[in-house]
């Protein structure tokens, strides 16, 4: 028996403003091996993102290809696009044991705990509160009232969904939030479930375990 752990499907999410872009890169900074799931999307790319990088990009029809060929591992409308993720590419992650890190809502979240039971772990970003959202969004000067009013309004949504996840992490503070969030992926390495190769190994006699 193989004394390699199976890959990990971490999954941050959060309302937009929340922190969690900045929190995932330090995640990625400190652990090479969790890896950025590009996703596929129907979006066009914005400035300085790169095709098969941030994310893939196709058109309409190419995406609903993929739905009837039953490519995608999740998939939802998000913002008036689609997003989805590769089933192909997400089995391989887990049967080579490399963990991916997904920047995906809770209808994501929800559908690859669905196909992925014991290898999903669910975190939400939380922010201190509505204000602060606001007051983030705000201070980025990126988008325009109405932009900013339907992202709060996207929020609140999000945030009704909140008992769908594993872990809360609350960012009032980025050192904080980050040592929980780095708290729960290294927790996330040592479940049984994921290490029981390794006890299988001692138990067989197998001196190598890593």
């Amino acid at each position: 028996m193989s004394s390699e752990a199976r890959g990990l499907l971490f999954v941050v999410s959060s309302p937009s403003g929340a922190g969690k872009t900045t929190l995932c890169n330090r995640l990625r900074g400190e652990f090479p091996r969790l890896e950025f799931s590009v996703s596929y999307t129907t979006r066009p790319p914005r400035t300085g993102e790169q095709h098969g990088v941030d994310y893939y990009f196709v058109d309409q029809s190419t995406f609903q290809e993929m739905i009837a060929k039953d490519e995608f591992a999740e998939y939802a409308m998000v913002h008036g696009h689609m997003y989805g993720t590769s089933a192909r590419l997400v089995g391989e992650a887990l049967s080579e044991g490399r963990d991916l890190l997904f920047d995906i809502d809770y209808q994501g979240g929800r559908k690859l705990k669905q196909s992925f039971p014991a290898d999903v772990v669910l975190v939400f970003i939380l922010p201190p509160s509505i204000r602060a959202l606001e007051e983030r969004l705000r201070r980025r000067a990126t988008d325009a009232d109405d932009v900013i009013q339907r992202r709060l309004r996207v929020a609140r949504e999000e945030l009704r969904h909140y008992a769908e996840y594993d872990f809360l992490v609350m960012n009032d503070d980025l050192q904080r939030a980050y040592d929980a969030l780095r708290a729960v992926y290294l927790s996330a390495q040592h479940r049984t479930g994921r290490q029981a190769a390794l006890a299988e190994a001692v138990l067989s006699g197998q001196e190598r375990l890593l």
